[in-house]
């Protein structure tokens, strides 16, 4: 998968979303990153924070996996913001973030972009 390719369809989808990254397990953004133009709200150190806390909250998810079946993507919304967190697989997890006034069905157009 063109990880690069991918985070540009998302940012096609909707100028709501601010933010579209394939992040690694340490923390690291590999492709995407901030929408051209705005300006983000966490320092870099917050937001590689914010990745590693999303890994951690994913691996609690996989726990459960063998009850509830395979996580397809966990939002949380903010005064700010929504975000989503999607895994892509094993090694990499999709974060997203939009405006909050962004419709939850967005989530499912990205969801068929990743399963292609």
């Amino acid at each position: 998968m063109d990880y690069g390719k991918l985070c540009e369809d998302i940012f096609d989808l909707d100028q709501k979303i601010r933010f579209a990254a394939i992040c690694g397990k340490t923390g690291e953004i590999k492709y995407g990153g901030l929408r051209d133009g705005i300006n983000s709200l966490l320092s870099p150190e917050q937001t590689k924070e914010s990745v590693v806390q999303a890994w951690n909250r994913w691996k609690l998810r996989d726990a459960i996996e063998g009850s509830v079946g395979k996580g397809k993507f966990a939002m949380a919304e903010y005064e700010k913001v929504k975000r989503f967190t999607i895994p892509v697989d094993n090694s990499h997890l999709l974060l997203i973030s939009a405006e909050t006034d962004t419709h939850l069905s967005i989530i499912y157009e990205i969801l068929k972009l990743i399963r292609g």
